[in-house]
């Protein structure tokens, strides 16, 4: 391997395609006879259902199907099986659907799912943790024990859907030692709607006694996983396939949705069934990133040591635990993963609440955790009178220190991500002097690749080119038409541009945990590699038996197979691939990754999917903004990331991740908030009423990439895609924070909430619903959870 394919900067091949509309999605496609599916919804936020009426809907001319909870009896869920396709019993949501239609026009379904009749007697709706968790509070889920627990080991408890936590150390002694300064902080953030300019859309067929459904989706084998559950059939019935364009996820699109529906429809209609949400149910019934409270406190001694560290964290699920239990298992590693901790005491919640539910998002869990985190980091430092840049230095995880559950991280990589963003700090411009605040800030970060299994193939094909088979998708990220190719190509001593890959399809491509949490260039690139070596090895086998010479003497580059030291002896690989054809049969090969388990202390842990971070991704943002003292507007002046990037494979690609990334989290920090109104629904219900980023709020950003990090991926490289995002509302919030000189405890910081800050009219964020000490907040006796970490 000449390596001639790594770390070039290579255009995208989609590009063209994408900038000129010939790019087809999932929307954009139809079939002959085909209906078009829609939902009816409810209209109250709770209630128990008394009577569902859809005959006038069965009635209207053009409508083929209605189906009810009747039809699909099925749950699902990720930790735990809690969600019903439709309505079951109870409304736990406004939005939640009770029925859907399939009719001629989409025109006729809409209608006739607004002449379907849904009765409910009143109950009274918790719309927010707080009541929830409230003495006395109704449960959302009178059934909840009965739920079946697809992953095992979280505790729950009524409006409790999943809670993790993590003891390690004795934070009581901490706490208590007369040479420590204790700061306590408390956070919330909204939620964020991913706005994917295509909205979540299915076509489903039913034929030879199987769903075969065309998504767009991040994951096709929990589609398929999640239609088999909700409607009864087996596994190997239903067949996922994704076009080879998503347009946009960002961890909405990781879960099941739309499809079950469209799939249901098309067994009960027996013809092709289309079902795409409209803008305003992605915005009001969406798996938005989830709104989240934080406590955070920490005993610190004079010289900044972190003695004890305790922190409780709830995370609004909505009315289903969906992606929230696994994203509790994530507090310890982004609430707690920059800094070395003498003690920790971790309780990480998802809540029930009557709302839609929530999802994943870029870096989920850790953009919310990163900035309760970085701002609490702050003011022990302005409590400690400590430089904060001096404090991070001493702070930041090194090689061989422990994370909160007692993993052991390899390398020093934040100390010198550090120094290095002090060499971009000298390139900024000079600020201009114009009457506003101004605020900088260093924050830091700590995320991870989600590894996970991935499978791939690659086909050798008569012309010389070769065939990447995955269950991966390529939702906008650019891996799989970019790293991916360049991989495979490396392996062959071909061009990346001779490499296709071919569009997710679950009959096709093996077993994949789905495009999310940076894991396509790790997992897929590993196991696409492992295929490459296969194909490289038979290959030169069968070029040995051309050559009369030894395979270990052979080298493969250019198009050839010639003798190392002897170039006048070789053949093409084209007649090579054609000899093998002849004797041994075509060349392919397969690869397969998984995760290699990285090691927790024993015991620290309760209730986590990810006990310890099998490759962790660190990011260094500093930036500086400008506050108008008169409107409370903020301008990013100049923004800077340092990336672990492991091994670059595509610097070029990168840069773009870290730009978009950058951008989206300005949008989280400043303008986007999904509110709510008295009735529970969700009040932004389109782009005209959700601010996002716009050009002009966009910003350049200065970026260097870190190479070297220890790494478990393909060539030593780590996913790029999710850590970009990771920062931003943390370092924006700090330095607005640096520049009104107020504390910052709530994001977005729009204009009218930093106006109030200015003029102290904001009020501050106040959890009086978490309990004041750590064991008041978690599930069964605290002591147990203590002594099982201790011993």
């Amino acid at each position: 391997m000449s390596d001639e394919q790594i770390g070039r900067d290579l255009p995208r091949r989609d590009a063209e395609d994408k900038l000129r509309g010939r790019t087809r999605y999932a929307v954009d496609r139809a079939e002959a006879g085909m209906l078009h599916g829609a939902l009816a919804r409810a209209r109250v936020p709770a209630g128990r259902i008394t009577r569902i009426d859809v005959g006038a809907a069965l009635a209207m001319p053009g409508v083929h199907a209605v189906v009810t909870e009747a039809d699909a009896p099925g749950l699902y869920g990720v930790g735990i099986a809690d969600h019903p396709l439709f309505a079951r019993e109870h409304v736990r949501f406004h939005g939640e659907p009770v029925a859907a239609v399939a009719a001629e026009t989409l025109e006729i379904a809409r209608a006739a799912a607004a002449t379907i009749v849904v009765e409910t007697e009143p109950l009274d709706a918790h719309l927010t943790m707080a009541e929830a968790l409230a003495p006395g509070a109704r449960d959302l889920h009178p059934d909840w024990e009965g739920y079946e627990e697809i992953v095992a080991g979280g505790r729950r408890a009524g409006n409790v859907a999943w809670e993790a936590t993590v003891v390690r150390g004795d934070t009581d002694e901490a706490f208590a030692r007369d040479d420590v300064t204790v700061v306590e902080s408390e956070f919330a953030v909204g939620r964020q709607n991913q706005a994917s300019l295509e909205p979540r859309v299915a076509i489903a067929r039913f034929e030879d006694g199987r769903y075969v459904v065309e998504t767009s989706t991040q994951y096709p084998w929990a589609v398929r996983s999640a239609i088999a559950r909700l409607l009864g059939c087996a596994d190997s019935a239903v067949r996922v396939v994704v076009p080879s364009a998503v347009g946009g996820g960002f961890g909405q699109k990781y879960e099941a949705s739309i499809e079950p529906f469209a799939a249901l429809l098309a067994q009960r209609t027996g013809l092709p069934v289309k079902m795409s949400f409209s803008r305003e149910e992605e915005m009001r019934t969406a798996l938005a990133r989830e709104n989240a409270e934080i406590r955070i406190r920490s005993a610190v001694t004079a010289d900044g040591e972190i003695v004890g560290r305790e922190a409780v964290v709830l995370m609004d699920c909505g009315a289903y635990g969906g992606e929230q239990t696994f994203l509790t298992t994530m507090t310890a590693h982004t609430l707690t993963g920059n800094y070395r901790l003498g003690s920790v005491r971790l309780v990480s919640r998802a809540v029930y609440t009557n709302t839609a539910p929530t999802g994943a998002f870029r870096a989920c869990n850790g953009v919310y955790c990163t900035f309760a985190l970085e701002r609490h980091t702050d003011e022990i430092c302005d409590a400690l009178g400590m430089d904060r840049w001096e404090f991070r230095r001493r702070n930041v995880l090194g090689d061989g220190d422990l994370g909160a559950t007692g993993q052991v991280f390899e390398g020093d990589v934040l100390g010198p991500m550090l120094d290095r963003m002090e060499a971009l700090r000298a390139q900024r411009p000079a600020p201009r002097a114009d009457g506003r605040l101004l605020g900088t800030a260093v924050t830091v970060g700590t995320w991870f690749v989600f590894v996970g299994p991935s499978a791939a193939t690659v086909n050798l094909n008569p012309d010389g080119s070769a065939t990447l088979v995955t269950a991966g998708v390529e939702i906008g990220s650019g891996s799989l038409v970019q790293a991916l190719p360049q991989i495979v190509a490396d392996r062959l001593g071909m061009r990346p541009e001779d490499v296709v890959v071919r569009a997710a399809d679950t009959d096709a491509g093996g077993y994949d945990m789905g495009v999310g949490g940076g894991r396509t260039t790790v997992s897929l690139g590993s196991a696409s590699a492992m295929a490459g070596d296969e194909v490289r090895r038979k290959l030169l086998d069968a070029a040995a038996d051309m050559l009369e010479a030894s395979p270990e003497d052979l080298e493969l580059a250019d198009g050839f197979v010639s003798v190392v030291g002897a170039p006048a002896s070789r053949v093409t690989v084209l007649q090579v691939i054609a000899h093998a054809n002849a004797t041994s049969g075509p060349i392919s090969g397969t690869g397969s990754f998984t995760a290699p388990g990285a090691g927790a202390m024993p015991g620290c842990a309760a209730g986590h999917m990810i006990e310890a971070l099998d490759l962790p991704v660190f990011a260094v943002h500093e930036c500086d903004v400008a506050v108008d003292p008169d409107t409370g507007h903020v301008e990013v002046l100049d923004y800077r990331v340092v990336q672990d990037v492991g091994r670059a494979i595509n610097p070029r690609a990168i840069h773009g991740q870290i730009q978009g990334g950058v951008v989206q989290g300005l949008g989280y920090a400043l303008h986007e908030e999904l509110t709510l109104g008295e009735d529970g629904r969700l009040a932004q219900g389109g782009f005209e009423t959700y601010r996002l980023p716009l050009a002009g709020d966009s910003v350049p950003v200065r970026i260097d990439l870190h190479e070297g990090a220890p790494s478990i991926g393909p060539l030593g490289a780590k996913g790029a895609g999710e850590v970009p995002i990771l920062n931003v509302g943390a370092a924006v919030a700090c330095a607005v924070a640096d520049a009104i000189d107020r504390p910052v405890h709530r994001l977005p910081l729009t204009p009218v909430r930093v106006l109030g800050l200015l003029l102290g009219a904001e009020e501050d964020v106040s959890l009086r619903h978490i309990g004041p000490s750590w064991r008041d907040n978690v599930l069964g006796d605290p002591d147990a959870l203590i002594a099982a970490a201790s011993g």
